[in-house]
């Protein structure tokens, strides 16, 4: 059986936060088994724990909290935890928002690189998808649905001659997440981001960490890193949503423009309607980086 994991390294990254526009430091640490993932505020000297019952906030960014300390847009990091199959882990912060550095979770995937990967004494366990389950709002959905794989297909449609349709079907392993997902960069409009810093939000935001568009064009000068680079960040959030479950997910998630708060909500409806079994996750997909294989020792 796989062994549930940590990091082996305390390393340490500093940056801005995309709403606040404040700088922040973050710190890793490693944790024994069976902790879960442990956001610490060291300012406010408190620690909220990485669950669905601690989301307080899902507007344009994935908010965490115990009383009122947040800890907001997570969602970048915890896609790039996710991916490296970490279970057990400290998350130090100085501020109320995890650095947004260049928009995408690459920059993650480089400081566990540098952290390194510990296993641990405990079996890993998944959350294994039993039954459909799906959220609406209006044309929009989430779903997530039973299959012997992670897989997710997203499709977003646009407004926009630079984005348009777009679609994207990613089977998960960590080495196709690096390669495909990992750097695609949150995006946002200008008239957005006008309105946003109006009500306190997307203070942070600038052409090095997001990419942004007019009515016509994108104003990035550097261009797109995939010709569909819309979607796959939406796949990178995704991910990083789910990742609220606790546990790594075995299923299929489908999306027609998704969004935070709706990964929230089909977060809670899973638990809510008991729509998964934990079972131990085999050493297969471990050492071939394939996707999730399970035995039902549960």
């Amino acid at each position: 059986m796989a062994q549930q994991t940590t990091i082996k390294n305390s390393v340490q990254i500093k940056g801005i936060g995309l709403h606040t526009g404040e700088p922040v430091t973050m710190r890793l640490e490693p944790l024994e088994a069976d902790s879960g993932i442990i956001f610490y505020r060291n300012d406010k000297n408190k620690s909220i724990k990485l669950s669905v019952d601690n989301i307080v906030d899902t507007k344009m960014a994935t908010t965490i909290g115990v009383d009122d300390v947040t800890i907001s847009t997570i969602e970048h990091f915890l896609s790039a935890v996710y991916a490296y199959g970490i279970d057990n882990l400290r998350v130090i912060v100085d501020n109320k928002e995890l650095p947004v550095i260049d928009g995408s979770s690459i920059s993650f995937c480089m400081l566990l690189d540098e952290a390194g990967i510990k296993k641990l004494d405990e079996h890993k366990k998944i959350m294994k998808i039993t039954k459909t389950v799906e959220v609406k709002d209006g044309n929009k959905y989430v779903r997530i649905s039973p299959s012997d794989e992670y897989e997710i297909y997203y499709k977003i449609d646009f407004d926009h001659p630079v984005i348009g349709v777009q679609e994207c079907t990613f089977n998960f392993s960590k080495k196709s997440y690096v390669k495909e997902i990992a750097r695609a960069r949150t995006f946002g409009f200008l008239h957005e981001v006008q309105y946003l810093r109006s009500i306190g939000l997307a203070k942070g935001g600038n052409l090095s960490n997001a990419i942004v568009l007019d009515d016509k064009k994108m104003l990035n000068e550097d261009g797109l890193r995939f010709d569909n680079e819309f979607v796959r960040h939406k796949i990178l959030d995704a991910i990083g949503d789910l990742m609220l479950l606790g546990k790594p997910v075995l299923g299929k998630y489908d999306s027609f423009a998704g969004s935070h708060h709706l990964n929230h909500l089909l977060t809670l409806e899973i638990i809510k309607q008991n729509a998964y079994e934990l079972v131990s996750q085999s050493q297969e997909n471990i050492n071939t980086q394939n996707n999730y294989a399970v035995s039902y020792n549960r």
